[in-house]
């Protein structure tokens, strides 16, 4: 948002109304919108999905959601710990989400392709390029550093976590 006086609600309202206008657009251009028309109306075609950005930091969003568009990550992992810790439920094949980036803005519609749970140790390689990574070690120490900093509920940095494990593709743009 360029005018920096937006607050609090105003500023909420607002990113919501630009996600409303990207999911209008996102639904009619990837064929989302589509289903409506032989499977009826539900929400898919008028409920604009979670909307979401990568990390915590502005730069690592801006660069995760580049990845995404530049066709270089195609995946995305999370403890299970997370998931439960927040009572949230985990993804599921086509699952949409809206991928933010770091100032909030709506960059890209995803569909959930496959979604595994393995162990942190389990994790191979073919993941780890996915996620944007040079290899599963890089994946690994990545992934421990976040575990240490965000301290996943119930789970040490040294255990062997269950992670959630999921490919995407890219609806739109």
């Amino acid at each position: 948002m360029s005018d920096a006086s937006v607050t609090g609600a105003e500023e909420h309202a607002a990113d919501e109304q630009e996600i409303l206008r990207f999911w209008e657009l996102a639904r009619k251009n990837s064929g989302v919108g589509v289903l409506s028309v032989y499977l009826g109306t539900d929400a898919l075609a008028v409920v604009p999905p979670a909307a979401w950005a990568f990390g915590d930091e502005p730069e690592a969003a801006d660069a995760a959601v580049d990845a995404v568009l530049a066709g270089e990550r195609t995946a995305v992992s999370t403890p299970l710990a997370a998931l439960e810790g927040v009572d949230e439920r985990a993804p599921e094949v086509d699952d949409l989400s809206i991928v933010l980036d770091g100032k909030g803005n709506p960059r890209a519609l995803i569909r959930t392709t496959e979604v595994r749970s393995v162990h942190f140790s389990q994790v191979d390689e073919e993941h780890a390029r996915r996620e944007g990574e040079s290899s599963v070690d890089a994946w690994r120490e990545a992934q421990q550093d976040q575990l240490r900093a965000a301290g996943a509920p119930g789970e040490s940095p040294d255990a062997d976590p269950v992670m959630v494990l999921e490919r995407f593709e890219v609806l739109y743009p």
